[in-house]
């Protein structure tokens, strides 16, 4: 941790430090200043922290999403106010939803999928170019970009990529083209939601950009971020409607969770390949490779 650096930044001094956590993204740590306020600063060796305090300042100036303030970045540090509240989402489902349906509703100025800036999901680099069509920034930007760099790192065989690369290729019959380009967190599981007193307090570690809703609802399911009474709520609150929920349930909600199996598989490997090979099997993309 550049000490020297973040006293310098903040124009305070530090007088100790605790470490709260850290995962494959880095280590984030509380500190002491000499005001006797706290922050929170997150250390990353392998850096991205630049992008992500770009994008937690997106999300403060573009919607109403609790999130930290941006204090000081840089490649490898980012220091944060520190946000009241522990990490997990127990108790706080409709507050969730609340705060979920107002960001969704926040949609692209021009009507594109994307991001002006890329980001990261976790540590691994995540492209946002602009693209008119959803089916064509999903498939290029995050099913094969996340697929291909699995491969090339051994997380993946040539037969699960080529199983990948034939799902990509009919996402047009599976996804909407043109749907709403609504903002999203993009990493929204229990560890990156602070909650207190049956409320969300600040959202953090974001990976934002403009894409079809139901890609951040996919993945909350994915990992039980929420429970059923959070897709209640939210669909109170965005209007969703029956069919909608439907075709959601029956394909769409698998077809959005390949990519954040593709992330987590090429971090931990093991059980998240498997479940890659699962999703495409649930698909019909699974066993011999038909061109």
């Amino acid at each position: 941790m550049d000490v020297a650096g973040i006293q310098r930044a903040l124009g305070k001094r530090v007088e100790r430090s605790q470490s709260i956590g850290g995962g494959a993204a880095g280590s984030v740590h509380r500190l002491w200043l000499d005001d006797g306020t706290t922050v929170v600063c997150k250390i990353a060796a392998r850096g991205g922290l630049d992008a992500e305090a770009a994008s937690l300042d997106f999300l403060a100036a573009h919607s109403s999403l609790p999130v930290p303030r941006v204090l000081h970045a840089a490649r490898a540090t980012l220091v944060m106010t520190d946000i009241p509240g522990e990490a997990g989402a127990d108790g706080a489902d409709g507050h969730a939803a609340a705060v979920l349906a107002d960001l969704h509703g926040q949609a692209s100025p021009d009507g594109r999928f994307g991001l002006a800036f890329d980001n990261t999901i976790g540590p691994l680099p995540q492209p946002n170019a602009w693209a008119a069509s959803w089916v064509e920034f999903y498939r290029e930007r995050r099913v094969l970009h996340m697929a291909r760099a699995a491969r090339d790192e051994g997380a993946i065989d040539a037969g699960l990529l080529r199983q990948i690369e034939s799902l990509a290729a009919r996402l047009g019959e599976l996804i909407p083209d043109r749907p709403t380009p609504s903002l999203i967190h993009g990493d929204v599981w229990s560890g990156n939601v602070l909650t207190h007193a049956g409320r969300v307090t600040g959202f953090v570690d974001p990976s934002p950009y403009y894409a079809h809703a139901e890609v951040e609802l996919a993945f909350i399911d994915l990992f039980s971020t929420f429970g059923r009474s959070f897709h209640d709520a939210y669909d109170a609150a965005r209007g969703t409607g029956a069919h909608d929920q439907r075709e959601f349930e029956r394909t769409r909600r698998t077809v959005y969770q390949v990519y954040p199996l593709l992330v987590h598989a090429r971090l931990f490997r093991g059980g998240y390949v498997a479940q890659v090979a699962g999703a495409l099997s649930r698909l019909g993309f699974s066993g011999r490779f038909v061109p």
